[in-house]
């Protein structure tokens, strides 16, 4: 975990800690890796609730109540479906922030539709969703770690623009 990465859970945990607030996470490609970075935040079990890993479709479904219709339609990594996950994460913890990663971290699995690379974040905060898509370049770990930055970066962005 590089330093960025450790800062960005950090300021996470103050901004949630002096609201009061907690956060879960639904990751795919990042494989928990934003969960990780938060719980190597000392105290953060104060204001974080659980991480879930849903790589299969199958567990997106049963895990988070992803749709199917949403996967047939969009596929796994589309702004529907982490927008999706968020409230699927959201509907299973006491937590009210929700941060969503599903991407092609490669190096295999991209199309000319969606490349290697290709990844969707989606945060959820209250009644406010907001999802966006990112296209990162390097090796599979890059992707992942740029996937982690960018959750993180977008959820603090989000609390700090909306309370």
């Amino acid at each position: 975990m590089n330093d960025e990465i450790k800062s960005l859970a950090a300021r996470l945990g103050v901004v949630l800690g002096e609201r009061g607030l907690t956060v879960t996470t639904a990751e795919s490609c990042t494989g928990g890796g934003i969960a990780y970075a938060i719980t190597s935040v000392a105290g953060s079990s104060n204001w974080f609730e659980e991480g879930v890993v849903t790589y299969s479709n199958d567990a997106k479904q049963s895990r988070l109540q992803v749709s199917s219709e949403a996967l047939m339609r969009c596929g796994a990594v589309s702004e529907e479906v982490v927008k999706e996950m968020t409230l699927g994460a959201l509907q299973h913890t006491q937590a009210q922030l929700a941060i969503a990663v599903s991407g092609i971290a490669g190096p295999g699995g991209g199309t000319a539709e969606k490349p290697v690379g290709l990844v969707w974040v989606a945060w959820r905060f209250r009644d406010l969703v907001v999802a966006r898509s990112f296209h990162f370049s390097g090796d599979r770990e890059q992707v992942r770690l740029q996937s982690i930055v960018e959750g993180l970066r977008g959820a603090i962005a989000m609390l700090e623009s909306n309370l």
